[in-house]
């Protein structure tokens, strides 16, 4: 899979159909860090009319997902790669756009060296942080991400 944030949203709706029709689109992507978009529509709230929370959980686990895809697949190795735990915390209303980014892709890299040099399993979390468009915190979501070298 190539790293340009359009053939990752390609990817997307090929391999995650849902996160891409409730609008999730990854918008930047380097080593470090990822931005992911959604936008509140009739399609993706709740009852109470805003953004549901499994569709913020979509745009806050891909904002940390892609770059372990991205990292895994620079590697040239064959590990897999699994959410083992999440947290999250709603602060407030999300209505129109959200903006999840993760700023933890530096965390990547040495679990996946452990795991090449081990060949144990390792775990690491990463934050995405979803913000209004007045740069309002809504959510924020904790990923335990898990790599293991695939037998």
């Amino acid at each position: 899979m190539a790293v340009s944030t359009g053939k990752f949203n390609t990817f997307t709706f090929f391999k995650l159909p849902s996160a891409w029709w409730c609008g999730v689109r990854l918008r930047y992507m380097d080593k470090n860090k990822a931005v992911v978009t959604v936008r509140h529509r009739w399609f993706n709230q709740n009852p109470f009319k805003s953004l549901f929370w499994a569709v913020q959980g979509m745009a806050a686990e891909m904002s940390t997902g892609a770059m372990v895809i991205t990292q895994i697949w620079k590697s040239g190795q064959r590990i897999s790669m699994l959410v083992a735990s999440n947290k999250a915390n709603f602060s407030k209303k999300a209505v129109g756009k959200i903006t999840f980014t993760c700023e933890d892709g530096h965390l990547i890299g040495e679990a996946l060296r452990k795991t090449i040099e081990t060949g144990e399993g390792q775990t690491f979390w990463m934050k995405s942080v979803g913000t209004n468009e007045d740069g309002i915190v809504v959510s924020t979501f904790n990923f335990e991400w898990t790599v293991k070298l695939k037998t």
